[in-house]
């Protein structure tokens, strides 16, 4: 994946932020304290400045009680193609861990779907999603440990977990070249 791949739209993430900010009636220094991040940063993303990571993106998505996928997922055309490769996509910050939505929920719909690819390394650590939330993964390369921090499970090529979304939760590539589908079902 080429570098201008692995950040989502700086603009699509600014317009969303403003847009759900508004539709939930609440201040730039109510959501940053919400999500734990400073107003200064969460200013600098609405302006389409910054460079946000996969959890400020989800822990803003939690203060705004919306889905991950709206902050990044610009507005879609009736048909749609991603081709390997494409997507927007996120890194993290505590992991060789890149997020590429495929597709989000529209309105009153409750299921988000990414691929995720991973490298053997530091674990990626999730922080609770908003409650109800179940994660359901099938692993499409290599070897993997991931569910619920206290109850994590390791998975190879092909084999299926469910689990909830909305307890601390962790992602680990046990092998290179580690990837797989998750479809977030939201509540």
């Amino acid at each position: 994946m080429s570098d201008d791949q692995t950040t989502a739209p700086l603009a699509a993430i600014a317009d969303a932020l403003r847009r759900e900010r508004t539709r939930a009636g609440l201040s730039l220094s109510e959501v940053a304290k919400r999500a734990g991040v400073a107003k200064s940063t969460l200013s600098q993303l609405e302006s389409g400045a910054g460079n946000p990571s996969i959890e400020t993106l989800w822990a803003l998505g939690v203060a705004l009680e919306v889905p991950f996928s709206r902050l990044v997922d610009p507005p879609k055309p009736m048909v749609r193609v991603v081709r390997a490769g494409e997507g927007p996509a996120v890194t993290s910050e505590q992991a060789h861990f890149i997020g590429t939505l495929l597709a989000s929920c529209p309105p009153h719909a409750r299921r988000d779907i990414y691929t995720i690819t991973m490298e053997p390394g530091a674990p990626r650590k999730a922080d609770p999603h908003n409650p109800g939330t179940v994660e359901h993964l099938i692993v499409g390369a290599g070897r993997m440990r991931t569910g619920p921090i206290e109850d994590a499970v390791e998975l190879d090529a092909g084999d299926y977990t469910a689990f909830p979304g909305d307890v601390p939760h962790v992602y680990e590539a046990l092998e290179p070249g580690t990837w797989f589908l998750l479809v977030m079902e939201h509540v």
